[in-house]
């Protein structure tokens, strides 16, 4: 009889949590004690364990899913390892007997590569999976940063990002082919667009259930408490003189006055690449982590206060963005 997987206590004034990963899959062998969940609460993570030897018969409910104490997050079918255990024993013979009549190196390789491909779906959940095989990953390849070293679906993200930022300065070589014949050339326009966007790319990272307690608290304070603004004092004079040496040369050039504006945004921009997280914001339960700087800089005039975007300020020259403080 299937046994069922429910939902602990969480502890006080904790309600419901969040589902983390999954440590197992369906039809995998399990035994009494083992961990084969996590969950994520506004305080804690907790791991839910194995009250049968048997294997993993159903998941209910997939990770990032919002689950209530005492509910089923799965079942488990007790004594039922064996079965596993039965089917790949007789599988194995099945692939021997022919092996002697072919040829004895694919005996032994087919077997290594069947090994080397469940190794890799036994270190990811269910939905880490899927998330690979969408983005053409292979797990054996990835080095899993979870309990275990199994692969986690930030392990997966962020190996997909790091391939959208190598194939970006490739995209222009796609329209290359298109030119010769006709019948292609309305293609190339449908994937330039999210190439485009890709420029301005942006990488997002789900954020625990902890972590998005920590925003929701930190955003309160900002209603509820009084807010303190520093001031820190820099030296300028590496600024100063190399100003004082090109303004002259500059506006006879550029016709326009060079003023500190330009620096301050060109080492925002600086600043913004080492500390990334800085050029971040929080959408739903996501960290967007944006590989854009637009620089917004306040300038007030006789109708009052505004605030004009420097879109890619990184990419901007001090002659682009030098018109700015006049608007």
């Amino acid at each position: 009889m299937p046994v069922e997987i429910r939902v602990p206590p969480l502890g006080e004034s904790l309600v419901d949590a969040v589902v983390g990963q999954w440590l197992k899959s369906e039809g995998d062998a399990v035994t009494r004690g083992e961990t084969i969940l996590e969950l994520e609460t506004d305080k804690v993570n907790l791991d839910v364990t194995a009250d049968e030897d048997g294997v993993l018969a159903s998941i209910a409910h997939a990770e990032g899913d919002v689950v209530t104490v005492g509910e089923v997050l799965g079942t488990i079918s007790a004594g039922a390892a064996a079965t596993n255990g039965t089917a790949s024993e007789a599988a194995a013979p099945a692939e021997t007997a022919p092996a002697p009549v072919a040829e004895p190196v694919a005996a032994t390789t087919a077997p290594a590569e069947t090994s080397a491909v469940s190794d890799g779906a036994g270190r990811a959940a269910p939905a880490v999976r899927r998330l690979a095989e969408e983005h053409n990953i292979d797990l054996n390849a990835v080095p899993g940063t979870g309990p275990g070293g199994r692969v986690t679906r930030e392990d997966i993200l962020s190996i997909a990002t790091a391939r959208q930022q190598t194939a970006a300065p490739v995209a222009p070589s796609a329209p290359a082919p298109a030119p010769a014949p006709s019948v292609p050339a309305p293609q190339p326009p449908a994937p330039a667009a999210p190439r485009v966007e890709d420029a301005r790319g942006e990488e997002r990272i789900r954020m625990n259930r902890r972590r998005q307690t920590i925003a929701n608290r930190l955003v309160e304070a900002q209603h509820t408490a009084a807010m303190l603004t520093t001031f820190n004092e820099i030296d300028m004079s590496a600024v100063m003189d190399l100003r004082a040496q090109r303004k002259d040369a500059f506006k006879e050039k550029f016709g326009v006055n060079l003023g500190f504006m330009s620096f301050f945004t060109k080492a925002t921009v600086g600043a913004l690449k080492a500390y990334p997280y800085v050029n971040a914001e929080i959408q739903g339960d996501e960290i967007v982590l944006k590989k854009y700087y637009d620089i917004g800089i306040a300038v007030g005039i006789d109708e009052g206060l505004v605030v004009p975007v420097v879109r890619d300020a990184d990419r901007k020259s001090f002659t682009r963005s030098r018109p700015i403080p006049s608007v």
